[in-house]
């Protein structure tokens, strides 16, 4: 199982689970596709993009069980991340967290990543 991470804010999420699907906040909209992160970035994922910001989710999703619509592109430093090129289906997510932020204002991933 490869397991990719999306960081969202509850409220889009809490949509999305009354739709049935996840299909993107504003900036996955904008580009065209969802916007997922590893394990190893989405600390940085975190830090650069939702910096301050409470009321986020982690949402946990298996790679592997996406298809063809998954791809895995260049982006920060040539890095690959993976990018959804379609809806992510309700069905298809492992696990949802609430990410707290810590009394410095970071997130706190407990022990949700590797």
């Amino acid at each position: 199982m490869t397991l990719i991470y999306k960081i969202a804010p509850k409220s889009l999420w809490d949509a999305a689970i009354a739709q049935g699907a996840f299909t993107g906040a504003p900036v996955d909209l904008a580009d065209g596709y969802i916007h997922f992160s590893t394990a190893e970035q989405t600390r940085e994922t975190a830090a650069k993009h939702f910096a301050g910001q409470n009321d986020l989710v982690l949402a946990v999703i298996d790679a592997d069980g996406l298809g063809d619509a998954l791809k895995w592109e260049p982006s920060r430093g040539g890095a690959l991340f993976p990018h959804l090129y379609r809806a992510l289906r309700m069905d298809e997510v492992h696990s949802v967290h609430p990410l707290p932020l810590t009394s410095d204002g970071s997130h706190d991933f407990g022990d949700l990543l590797p």
